[in-house]
């Protein structure tokens, strides 16, 4: 099905990769479990917030090394699949599965608080979805495909981008939070329309953007690192994208613009639902210490750790 019959298992499932990410996983659960007491405010990790975690270790692995990462060097509808798997689904399940102790303990290392000014929520959202924007501009997308080093730091630093940008949103730290319920209704509007632009750009372009997805040559260059054998013999097997083409390059990608503000649209209403909803419930004096609204004091660092 789409071609995945033609590819070996090491380039559908990337063991390395999940290895890494199993790796992860566990020490996850030792610094949850055995090395807890260590923490100060340690207290048991709930199951649904263990499940989070797992959740989004998942989408992480099959958007960056499973059948889904493959496929988007392939299509760019799943390319952009791929992308909001990483950073608008795993990233969040990920954070969310992360106790407050743990990040009380995190936030304590002092070289963060020197970057503590790339967590304010304009800045946040700008570098995300700036970066995001960025990267698909088509001469600056082909260059990442084509190059190994900068696609995996490019990645890397989208991951952390968005790390920041959903802090504004999930951070479990009443102590560091910088918007209220209004304030994060705003932030929420503020990402939907900076994602637009890029978004609307691949939508109604009357022309394949992406010589990755349409030039054979360059297809087999970015094809070349991430399966087994050479980028030739993929042209000689192949001849091209077009091979598993059951769209057109240019319907594909329009299908992959819609697919991600789609995506995007559904995330952030569904947040947006979230923070009304608790909004209200603290408006009416019903909303706990876990959900309540930010009490940070005017002037206070967005990441800074309130000592004492």
């Amino acid at each position: 099905m789409l071609g995945l019959q033609y590819f070996s298992f090491e380039d559908l499932w990337s063991p390395l990769f999940l290895a890494v990410l199993l790796l992860l996983t566990a020490g996850y659960f030792v610094l949850i479990g055995p090395l807890a007491g260590r923490f100060s405010g340690a207290s048991a990790v709930p199951v649904w917030r263990r499940g989070l975690f797992l959740s989004g270790m998942l989408a992480l692995y099959l958007a960056q090394g499973g059948p889904v990462s493959l496929l988007g060097h392939i299509f760019f509808s799943f390319h952009m699949v791929s992308m909001a798997l990483s950073y608008l689904v795993a990233v969040p399940l990920i954070m969310l599965g992360i106790p407050d102790w743990v990040w009380r303990a995190f936030l304590k290392v002092n070289p963060l608080r020197r970057f503590a000014f790339l967590a304010q929520p304009v800045v946040a959202a700008l570098l995300f979805n700036g970066l995001f924007s960025l990267y698909h501009i088509p001469v600056v997308h082909d260059y990442v495909m084509l190059h190994f080093t900068v696609h995996r730091l490019y990645y890397g630093l989208l991951f952390l981008t968005s790390i920041l940008m959903w802090w504004n949103l999930i951070n479990p730290l009443p102590e560091c939070r910088k918007l209220g319920g209004l304030g994060q209704v705003g932030f929420i509007f503020l990402n939907m329309v900076l994602l637009t632009p890029a978004c609307g750009l691949i939508i109604f372009a009357g022309t394949p953007l992406y010589a990755t997805y349409s030039d054979p040559d360059t297809w087999a260059r970015a094809m070349g690192y991430c399966v087994s054998g050479n980028p030739a013999s993929l042209l000689q097997t192949f001849g091209g994208p077009a091979f598993f083409g059951w769209l057109s390059p240019k319907v594909d990608q329009q299908v992959g613009g819609i697919a991600m503000k789609f995506i995007q649209e559904f995330i952030f209403a569904s947040m947006l639902a979230y923070v009304f909803y608790h909004w209200y419930k603290k408006e009416n004096g019903q909303d706990d210490a876990e959900v309540s609204a930010p009490s940070a004091e005017p002037g206070d660092g967005y990441l800074k750790y309130k000592e004492g």
